[in-house]
């Protein structure tokens, strides 16, 4: 994996859980508003389409880098608009760079010929 690709999984998954905890927020928030006389959601609104900005704009990167199938560009798009589908979406790319340092320094060893 190159530097770039890896930087572009890093972003991704740097603004996962933020974006994940920005939709539960949002979430309380609506309720709040029905409920109670707080009305936080132009705020956290405001927040959270930022952050879901930047996860499409980081996704859409790091599917081109990564060279995903459809089926794992598609599946991180859908974790995106899951209320904690991005707390999910952060622990599997975490493995994936977590996997790719593990090759790539099996590669440097000589154990693997990939």
């Amino acid at each position: 994996m190159d530097i770039k690709t890896a930087s572009a999984l890093r972003r991704l998954r740097l603004v996962s859980a933020p974006e994940a905890v920005s939709f539960l927020l949002l979430l309380v928030c609506s309720v709040l508003k029905r409920t109670t006389d707080f009305n936080a959601v132009p705020v956290m609104g405001a927040i959270h389409g930022v952050l879901f900005i930047l996860y499409v704009i980081f996704w859409a990167d790091a599917w081109n880098r990564a060279k995903w199938s459809g089926g794992t560009g598609i599946l991180y798009f859908v974790l995106s608009v899951l209320p904690t589908g991005g707390f999910f979406a952060e622990r599997k790319l975490k493995r994936e760079a977590e996997n790719a340092v593990i090759a790539s320094r099996a590669r440097k060893e000589g154990i693997v010929n990939a």
